[in-house]
């Protein structure tokens, strides 16, 4: 789907396209992706690169053209469980049009456009629309890293109370949703410091500049703080599930020592040879006290020898 959008209080669609307006192009079809081309002579193979999910932000020129690739921050439910990721946005700037492209779902651009009609701005376009658009893009990290945050806490005081393997699988996905997050906002910022040498002869909102880059470094910097937590938290709890096991395995060892007195004692009084035991009544009784004995001085000396701590 294709919609024009025009800046005049805040981001409004047209019915029609008009320079200096916003080509916004959402899962586009085959005849508007033709459209595009014919009309506005886009390099078409570049749109195709917005397809590919893995595609890493970049600025590249073609013709009178300049093409950037952003990664966006983009989540879903999957079984209640919230799943975050990056996904690819598309962007061509040549004289007056602008044109996005992306085909993957994502709330950056819709919240961009309400957050223009709540400011009622009145000029937003060209590279201070690629501006606005990163700037939007680092504040959605930063509202994303902020839900992780949340979710962390909660496993963290979850698994306070217990142990559970599913809290703990939990941990290791928000690690992986934390480095996509660390990977694209790197990337950005790369695309970002190329654009800024760039607009240096260009006419642009230089506060917005510096306000993209303060918003790109604090998510950046939020995220790998984040993410060292939260390896320091998988290192604290496999060090407490492995001393658990040591626990466990030591308790194991020591019933093991102590079964093994009565098993030796028996092992004796049970053998084919004469030990003088045979005919007396209490023999049995006798063999009982002897392993129990056993067993006792062999706890005491573990005990004193502080086998247990």
């Amino acid at each position: 789907m294709i919609t024009y959008w025009k800046c005049k209080t805040g981001f409004d669609q047209i019915n029609l396209w008009k320079p200096g307006c916003w080509i916004k192009a959402t899962n586009p079809t085959e005849d508007e992706l033709q459209m595009l081309v014919e009309r506005f002579d886009v390099p078409l193979d570049f749109i195709d690169d917005a397809l590919d999910a893995e595609e890493r932000p970049r600025v590249d020129h073609e013709d009178n053209w300049m093409l950037v690739f952003l990664r966006l921050p983009a989540k879903r439910t999957d079984d209640g469980e919230n799943q975050f990721t990056t996904v690819p946005l598309a962007i061509l700037i040549r004289d007056d049009v602008f044109i996005t492209v992306s085909y993957y779902d994502n709330e950056v651009l819709d919240d961009f456009i309400r957050w223009s009609q709540r400011r009622r701005l009145t000029s937003c376009k060209g590279y201070d629309l690629l501006l606005s658009l990163m700037l939007s893009t680092s504040v959605w990290y930063l509202k994303y890293l902020k839900q992780m945050n949340v979710m962390m806490n909660a496993a963290e005081d979850r698994l306070e109370k217990k142990m559970d393997n599913d809290e703990l699988m939990r941990m290791m996905g928000l690690g992986k949703f934390l480095i996509y997050f660390i990977t694209s906002i790197k990337g950005n910022a790369t695309v970002l410091a190329r654009l800024k040498m760039r607009l240096r002869s260009l006419p642009h909102d230089q506060d917005l500049l510096e306000d993209v880059e303060i918003e790109s470094q604090q998510a950046l910097d939020t995220a790998e703080i984040y993410s060292t937590i939260l390896d320091r938290e998988q290192e604290t709890y496999s060090s407490i599930i492995g001393n658990n096991l040591n626990r466990i395995m030591k308790t194991l060892t020591v019933v093991t020592i102590l079964l093994m007195v009565p098993t030796v004692v028996a092992g004796y009084y049970g053998m084919n040879v004469p030990n003088f035991m045979e005919e007396w009544p209490f023999g049995f009784t006798f063999a009982v006290i002897v392993s129990l004995l056993l067993m006792a001085l062999c706890y005491l000396f573990m005990r004193h020898s502080k086998f247990f701590k």
